[in-house]
C-alpha cells in the first residue's frame, strides 16, 4: 500500500488572472484605513492648499500625504522614511497613495513645512466632526498633561545656574586685575570701580576689557602672572559673555535648554529607566479629552503645570470660540492665578488643590489643629482668635509674586501677647508673639472649590478624570510606543503631536 502524503491548497505564483483583484477588493469594508478615508474627505483641505505655491513642478496631493500620515501615526509609523517604505509595500498605504511613491523627504517636508499652519485647522475639523456625531464635548473637559522625551541629546545641557556662576567668576578676575590696574596707574586713568562691579554685560566686558588694555598694555613692568591673566581676559572674556546672553535669551525665564533642541527643557521624566532621577531634554504636553477623545491639546517649555492652565484655555477659547463651561483637573493646576482665571471666564473649575486630598482625611485636621485655616475668623471685626481666645489683629498687607508675575495679598495678623500662653511652643516656634498670614481671596476660592468637588457632581467628576485623560497618555505612550518625539522644536512638536491626536480620535471612533 502506498504512502498517503499530505495535502496542500494550490500554491502558483505564476498563475495569471482575467480580472485581477483591486487594491479596494484587498481591503475590508470595516478597516480603519477606509475611516481615515472618508474623515479626510469631509475636512475643509483650502488652508492646506494655500501653502503650496502655483509655480514650480507638481507636487504630490496634500490630501494624499495626509491620508498617509495619519494612517502611519495611526499604526505606530512615526519615521518619514518606513512611512516611505510602507507606500510601496503595504496593501492600506499604497490603497491611500494611489500607489504613488512619495520618497521620505517629501513626506518630512510634507509633515514639518506643510503642515505649520494648518495641521491645528485640520485637528478642529475632525474634532468639529465628532462633537457633531455626539462622541464628544467640547463644553465639558478633563485636563492633564505628560511630560515627552525631546528629540535632543541629553547631556548637550546649558543651565541658567552654570551661566550665572561663570558670569560671577568673570567678574570677580576683571575685579581682581582691575585693582592691580589701579595700584600702577595713575589716578585719573582708571575710575575707582571696573564697569563689571554691579552688572555684567557683554558691553560693560568689553568697556572693561578695552580700559586695561589702555593701562596695561603701555606699562612694560608688569607682572607675567599679570599679562597672562589680561591676556586670557582679552581672548576668552569678550567671546564667552557673549556666549552666554544668546543662551540666556533663548531660555528666557526658563532654568535651561538643550543645545540640540533650544526649545526643549531639562525635566524628571516618569520614564527614569536608570533610576536616578536624571533629568532629560522634553516637553510638557498638556491635552483637554472627553470621553477618551482629545478636545484641545497645547506644548509647553515649562515643566510646571500650574503655569500652562492660562495658554491651554486661551487655545480652546481660539479653537472654539469659547472656553469650555466646565474643567475637571488634578492638583497640579490648583492655584489662585488658575483658579482666578478660571472664574473670569466662568468655567465651573472642579480642580483640586494642593492639600485637598489630605484634608479628606480626619487624623490630618487633628493633626494641624493650630494651623491658621483652623483658627476662627470674626469677619465683622476683623479679628482672628488664637487657640487661647486670644485676639490677633490686622497690622498689614504683604505683596508677593508668583514667578509667572501673578500678585497676592497677604493680610498679616498678629496676637497680642504669647510670652506666658501655656500653648507657646505647640501653636507656633517663632520667637514673640504670633504673626500670621493669610490670603483671603486665595481662602474663597479653595473654600468653593471645595465645596465643589465634594458636591455629587464633583466626585462623579473625580473618578471620571482618572480614567478619561490619564488613560489616552497611556494609550499613546504604552500601547502605542510613543515616547520620544521625532522633530526638534517647539513648533514642530506640535505638528507631530497633532498627527498623534488626530490619530488617536480616529482610532478611538473605529474602536
Amino acid at each position: 500500500m502506498a504512502a498517503q502524503k499530505p495535502a496542500f491548497k494550490p500554491y502558483l505564483q505564476d498563475q495569471l488572472m482575467a480580472f485581477p483583484p483591486t487594491f479596494d477588493e484587498l481591503i475590508p469594508q470595516e478597516h480603519p484605513v477606509r475611516v481615515i478615508d472618508s474623515v479626510v474627505a469631509k475636512i475643509n483641505l483650502l488652508p492646506l492648499l494655500k501653502a503650496y505655491s502655483i509655480r514650480g513642478a507638481s507636487n504630490y496631493h496634500p490630501a494624499m500625504l495626509l491620508k498617509v500620515l495619519l494612517y502611519g501615526y495611526m499604526t505606530n509609523v512615526y519615521s518619514s522614511r518606513k512611512i516611505a517604505e510602507a507606500c510601496g509595500e503595504r496593501v492600506p498605504f499604497i490603497w491611500l497613495s494611489a500607489m504613488a511613491r512619495p520618497d521620505h523627504n517629501t513626506i518630512n517636508r510634507f509633515r514639518s513645512v506643510r503642515l505649520k499652519e494648518t495641521l491645528r485647522k485640520v485637528f478642529e475639523e475632525v474634532v468639529n466632526l465628532l462633537c457633531d456625531e455626539g462622541l464628544l464635548s467640547i463644553e465639558e473637559v478633563y485636563t492633564d498633561g505628560t511630560k515627552i522625551e525631546a528629540n535632543a541629546n541629553k547631556y548637550t545641557f546649558v543651565w541658567k545656574k552654570a551661566i550665572q556662576t561663570n558670569k560671577e567668576k568673570m567678574r570677580k578676575q576683571i575685579d581682581e586685575i582691575w585693582k592691580h590696574a589701579q595700584s600702577v596707574a595713575d589716578l585719573d586713568e582708571i575710575d575707582p570701580e571696573p564697569p563689571t562691579n554691579h552688572t555684567v554685560s557683554s558691553e560693560r566686558v568689553n568697556a572693561a576689557v578695552q580700559k586695561l588694555n589702555e593701562v596695561l598694555g603701555e606699562k612694560k613692568n608688569i607682572d607675567k602672572k599679570v599679562r597672562a591673566k589680561l591676556g586670557y581676559i582679552n581672548k576668552n572674556f569678550p567671546m564667552n559673555i557673549a556666549k552666554y546672553e544668546a543662551q540666556e535669551a533663548v531660555m528666557g525665564e526658563r532654568n535651561s535648554c538643550s543645545k540640540t533642541d533650544p526649545d526643549a527643557t531639562f525635566m524628571r521624566m516618569k520614564e527614569d529607566h536608570m533610576k536616578n532621577g536624571q533629568l532629560k531634554p522634553g516637553y510638557n504636553v498638556q491635552i483637554s479629552t472627553s470621553n477618551q477623545f482629545i478636545v484641545n491639546f497645547t506644548i509647553h517649555s515649562n515643566p510646571t503645570d500650574t503655569l500652562t492652565l492660562g495658554p491651554h484655555i486661551e487655545q480652546h477659547e481660539q479653537s472654539f470660540g469659547k472656553a469650555p463651561k466646565k474643567l475637571t483637573a488634578d492638583a497640579g493646576y490648583g492655584s489662585q492665578e488658575n483658579y482666578t482665571l478660571l472664574e473670569k471666564k466662568e468655567v465651573e473649575a472642579f480642580v483640586k488643590y494642593s492639600l485637598f486630598d489630605k484634608e479628606q482625611d480626619k487624623n490630618y485636621n487633628s493633626k494641624h489643629s493650630f494651623g491658621a485655616n483652623k483658627l476662627f475668623y470674626n469677619a465683622h471685626q476683623d479679628i482672628y482668635i488664637c487657640p487661647m481666645g486670644q485676639k490677633m489683629e490686622y497690622i498689614g498687607n504683604t505683596i508677593r509674586k508668583t514667578s509667572s508675575g501673578f500678585e497676592q495679598v497677604l493680610r498679616k495678623y498678629q496676637a497680642g501677647n504669647c510670652s506666658n500662653c501655656p500653648l507657646n511652643g505647640s501653636c507656633h516656634k517663632s520667637r514673640g508673639n504670633r504673626i500670621i498670614e493669610v490670603n483671603m481671596e486665595l481662602n474663597r476660592l479653595k473654600a468653593k472649590a471645595y465645596s465643589l468637588l465634594n458636591s455629587e457632581e464633583g466626585k462623579m467628576r473625580r473618578k471620571i478624570r482618572c480614567h478619561d485623560v490619564e488613560t489616552v497618555f497611556g494609550n499613546i505612550k504604552q500601547n502605542h510606543g510613543f515616547r520620544r518625539f521625532m522633530l526638534r522644536g517647539k513648533e514642530k512638536v506640535a505638528i507631530e503631536w497633532g498627527l498623534l491626536a488626530i490619530a488617536h480620535n480616529i482610532r478611538k471612533k473605529v474602536a
